[in-house]
């Protein structure tokens, strides 16, 4: 059983910065995408930022140069380090990952913003 496990997230100041990270854990084969997500209220998950295979990256357009993803020291590990923070990036934050062919996601972890 694969299991994306969140850590990170929290409160920050507008301007400031949080880290989250990811670990996939099980038995896994492939990772074809690895990355973040993040849902508000009544709307789609969107993707924050992503590992795709080849180890390309995909930023929304909304948090590029202000977010950055990497890999951690574990090649199942993916980190989010997210800077000069906004008060329209908080929402809850969710892991994904497409790992073997099948689609896993985190339990989400809360990103919130004040002004």
């Amino acid at each position: 059983q694969v299991q994306l496990v969140e850590s990170g997230g929290g409160l920050a100041q507008a301007g400031g910065s949080l880290r989250l990270s990811c670990a996939a854990s099980g038995r896994i084969f492939s990772i074809d995408v690895m990355g973040w997500y993040r849902q508000a209220p009544g709307k789609q998950r969107e993707l924050v930022a992503a590992f795709t295979s080849g180890g390309r990256t995909n930023y929304a357009d909304s948090v590029k140069g202000r977010f950055t993803i990497s890999r951690g020291n574990d090649k199942n590990t993916v980190v989010l380090q997210m800077n000069s923070l906004k008060a329209e990036d908080a929402n809850v934050y969710y892991c994904g990952g497409r790992i073997d062919g099948v689609t896993y996601w985190g339990q989400g972890t809360q990103v919130t913003v004040s002004s």
